[in-house]
């Protein structure tokens, strides 16, 4: 029994992929169409390798992440997809996070969990306690990898430095996310995101130019600190083990992994020094446009809806004016070079603003769609969740949040791997130190009594 919304799905799938599939009247589709759909979509997946119990590529690889909030978290949440054992030391209290943004009857983070949590163990220790920070020193020990994301200086104070674990573990990948660094004069202060972008170069490049820099809704800065912790992760167990093809020796050793939040940023700003260096040019912001590329721009429809066209290509541009009936002789031919269209951009953004104002965005895009030149929509996430390419690509995936007794649907983690895909082993535990003791007892060996008597000191807490 096909409903509209199956038939639209297969039609999308079978079309050229550069068909928008935002054409697709997604807002016909309903909830449980699109629903029931995921979990197929989910089961498909999950049967070509990515089902719970599958080895994945970083099997065998022990994370110990002392971090909070988001960027050290992120980073141990994306190892953990892919397979690495990762246990979440969590405060007495459990990471503030848990009591962010949207929260659900329990009083905590949409889910009973954050994405931050997903496919760990979480352990409950007081680091201001000597026998939690000795049992950290214990854990470090046992682990192939740790992340901390505290202020830098604060792991040296409590005798948990890289020198420190070092004596004790010589192999261990040591792993700092803070805001400037662990060296600099900027290196003592505070560095949330927010600032961090600001000083990384992001927030000026950002925005309209007659209006103060804007902030995307998102911790960008967090989230891309704790990619660029993931990455000097992978490459410091490359230089551990070795690589016999490469005639690269292995190490044996660790070493120290330094990220910055600021440097993260700055890494995104492309051409952006070379520019000021070389031509003593100071890019600024831009509003919706890209400087130095034409036409690249969001226009609005009849109906009141953006779309972003993107032809700065010579061919592109050609096929644009094409799509537009724009006559051979027109004055918008002769700008047939990038440089010559900057030079131009006001006159040909008034022109295909004109045009896309005369007709539906819908119709805009079949048009563009078949002239091949790129363009979409601006989706929300209501756009995103009942798309049929997003569907299709497996980019939802549904997990069971057992303590409100219901499914959550959550992302799917990228990139995707075809014999050892990330896949989510649970969405996060909902009470910190609810695998206290299963992780002393795996890692350390610890009996009953021990762990009792930890938990009697109140320096390890176990949430059943």
């Amino acid at each position: 029994q096909s409903s509209v919304f199956a038939r639209r799905l297969s039609w999308a799938l079978s079309s050229s992929p550069s068909y928008p599939l935002a054409l697709i009247s997604r807002r016909g589709m309903r909830r449980g169409e699109a629903a029931a759909t995921v979990r197929r979509f989910s089961a498909e997946r999950s049967a070509s390798g990515g089902e719970e119990g599958k080895v994945g590529p970083l099997h065998g690889v022990r994370v110990l992440e002392l971090g909070q909030l988001i960027a050290g978290p992120w980073a141990g949440t994306v190892l953990g997809y892919f397979g690495a054992d990762v246990v979440k030391v969590e405060p007495p209290k459990g990471d503030p996070i848990r009591g962010w943004r949207q929260l659900d009857e329990t009083g905590t983070t949409t889910g009973g969990g954050d994405k931050h949590a997903r496919n760990k163990r979480s352990v409950c220790i007081d680091l201001k306690s000597t026998e939690g920070r000795d049992l950290v020193k214990k854990l470090s020990a046992e682990s192939d990898v740790l992340i901390e994301n505290f202020r830098p200086g604060k792991m040296e104070e409590w005798g948990l430095g890289p020198e420190d674990l070092e004596k004790i573990n010589s192999e261990l990948i040591y792993t700092r996310i803070s805001g400037y660094g662990q060296t600099g004069p900027y290196s003592k202060l505070p560095g949330f995101a927010s600032v961090c972008e600001a000083v990384g170069g992001f927030r000026y490049v950002n925005g309209f130019p007659d209006r103060p820099s804007v902030r995307p809704n998102l911790s960008m800065g967090d989230t891309m600190a704790g990619l660029q912790g993931v990455i000097g992760i992978l490459l410091a167990l490359q230089a551990r083990n070795g690589n016999k093809r490469g005639g690269v020796q292995s190490s044996g050793k660790g070493q120290v992994v330094d990220v910055a939040i600021y440097e993260s940023v700055f890494s995104l700003l492309e051409g952006v020094v070379s520019e000021y260096d070389g031509a003593n040019v100071t890019r600024g912001c831009s509003g919706s446009t890209l400087t130095g590329i034409v036409p690249s721009n969001l226009y609005r429809g009849s109906d009141g809806k953006d779309i972003i066209i993107g032809a700065n290509g010579d061919s592109l541009y050609s096929r644009l004016l094409d799509a537009m009936g724009v006559p051979k002789e027109d004055e918008l031919r002769t700008w047939d070079s990038n440089a010559k269209r900057v030079e131009n951009q006001d006159i040909i953004d008034a022109k295909i603003g004109e045009w896309v104002g005369m007709r539906s965005t819908e119709e805009t895009l079949q048009i563009l769609a078949k002239a091949k030149i790129p363009s979409g929509l601006i989706y929300s996430v209501e756009d995103m969740v009942t798309d049929p390419h997003y569907i299709a690509r497996g980019q939802f995936e549904e997990v069971k949040i057992e303590e409100l007794d219901r499914d959550l649907k959550i992302p799917a983690i990228g990139p995707r791997l075809t014999s050892t895909p990330g896949s989510t082993k649970h969405p996060g535990r909902s009470r910190p130190g609810q695998d206290s003791k299963e992780v002393l007892q795996e890692w350390l060996g610890m009996t009953d009594a021990d762990i009792t008597d930890l938990i009697n000191s109140k320096a390890v807490i176990q949430n059943d």
